[in-house]
């Protein structure tokens, strides 16, 4: 029996699920299939910049399986950008992440953030310190993928 895929963590979802080359009819174009959490993969490793390490530990998945969702999810776009194919975004084993924290590093100034309920962080990822405290989050809490409230939501 097969192990049932755990859910990644993804910090919202994602307002575009959809792309194509320019100029080409949809009828003429292949499509590939870039899943939620690869897409998450994408954006933290890519667009923010994290290690696998620390994009791992925020979408909640150990580094290996990280490197694995990043590799799939580079092959794809690659395909498709080498192709000329559309790229589709949708499916995949995601819930919307409802809480996180961010921390700042005393020493160096490094600001990351940490899903809630993962406890206090030991060390700042970037120089290792110690000395680190909370700060606001950047942007709101995300819903969840159902458009429902979480019962911390409702609570407040």
């Amino acid at each position: 029996m097969v192990r049932p895929r755990k859910d990644r963590l993804v910090a919202f979802e994602p307002n575009v699920s959809y792309f194509k080359p320019r100029g080409i009819p949809m009828i003429e174009l292949t499509e590939v299939c870039l899943t939620v959490d690869e897409r998450e993969a994408i954006r933290l490793a890519d667009q923010v910049g994290l290690s696998q390490e620390e994009a791992g530990r925020r979408m909640g998945v150990s580094r290996a399986t990280f490197g694995r969702i990043i590799q799939r999810a580079r092959r794809t776009v690659a395909d498709a950008l080498i192709s000329g194919k559309a790229i589709r975004i949708d499916g995949g084993n995601y819930r919307i992440v409802m809480d996180t924290r961010r921390f700042q590093c005393a020493a160096c100034g490094h600001q990351w953030d940490e899903v809630a309920g993962t406890g206090r962080p030991s060390r700042c990822p970037k120089c290792g310190g110690e000395n680190f405290f909370r700060t606001a989050p950047l942007a709101p809490t995300p819903t969840r993928a159902d458009g429902k409230r979480s019962d911390a939501q409702r609570r407040s």
